[in-house]
């Protein structure tokens, strides 16, 4: 059954029309998955790839220890941004990111079970159920990562008071052109370093997906075949970071910047990506509250 928060959630994926998400809802029993697919094969849905709806609070921290060697990423997420913008909440941030550059625990529930090293006597799990008890809001510590390097460089770069957070490893190069990296990440959304990294699966879809979408369009198969092969081009330009021009000199492109420098990996976190968040009435809370 077809019903009108499906349509919602395909329209907010897509961008396509009211009229057209519940069409190819009715045309795949209501698999969102498969009449996105359908949306972009008709050419009805311009978008390569869908990216959640960011909706929670909180913040993203990264910390680079002080020799530079190793680097840490965290989101840690609250209820309200009027929490996140809390001294005492953003310190919190702060010191777990340190504990994961320490420590290199492998999980978040590897991380919550460690003695906290800012918090002497206690847990991060009970450190963090004490921020809960004194700021008055539900906090969790939802994911992290951690780069090491022994003779390359580690650099991070924070956009937007802790809305999006970047963390780079590099073989070499200067700390100049490693925050270049990192902001280019931050801006472009790369999803992979190069192209060898992109998982033969999916390639093959995306294929699958633009040869639908140009035969769609009319054109015989073996001019499709040709097609395909020019559009996944565009396709490693969107989520290989080699690949994307550069966004300080579009007539660049990242590997031209990089010349001798390698970016062996990276992270880009953004506050509460892919995380519904309740939406609620304000107005009706309040007389909720007065009755």
């Amino acid at each position: 059954m077809v019903t009108a928060a499906l349509v919602k959630e395909l329209r907010e994926r897509t961008g396509a029309g009211m009229m057209d998400c519940k069409k190819v809802l009715s045309e795949t029993d209501g698999d969102l998955e498969k009449a996105s697919e359908l949306l972009r094969e008709r050419g009805i849905a311009k978008a390569a790839k869908k990216s959640g709806r960011v909706a929670a609070e909180g913040m993203v921290e990264a910390y680079i220890s002080e020799d530079g060697k190793v680097g840490a990423i965290v989101e840690v997420n609250s209820e309200t941004d009027f929490v996140a913008k809390n001294q005492e909440f953003r310190t919190f941030v702060m010191d777990i990111a340190k504990q994961v550059v320490k420590n290199n625990p492998k999980t978040v529930e590897d991380l919550l079970q460690e003695p906290a090293i800012f918090e002497e006597g206690k847990t991060v799990n009970e450190a963090l159920i004490g921020k809960i008890a004194t700021i008055g809001e539900n906090i969790s510590i939802r994911r992290f990562a951690r780069f090491e390097t022994t003779d390359g460089l580690i650099e991070k770069y924070i956009h937007g008071d802790g809305k999006i957070a970047v963390l780079v490893n590099m073989t070499s190069g200067s700390k100049e052109l490693a925050k270049d990296v990192c902001m280019q990440i931050a801006a472009a959304r790369p999803e992979f370093v190069s192209r060898e990294q992109v998982p033969a699966e999916r390639l093959e879809k995306e294929k699958e997906i633009l040869k639908a979408q140009t035969m769609n369009e009319g054109k015989p198969e073996a001019i499709a075949e040709k097609i395909v092969m020019g559009r996944i081009n565009k396709f490693y330009e969107e989520i290989c970071l080699v690949d994307q021009e550069f966004v300080k000199d579009p007539s660049q492109k990242v590997s031209n910047i990089l010349k001798d420098a390698k970016v062996v990996e990276f992270a880009r976190f953004e506050t509460g990506e892919g995380i519904e968040k309740k939406e609620e009435n304000f107005a009706e809370e309040v007389m909720k509250q007065l009755k």
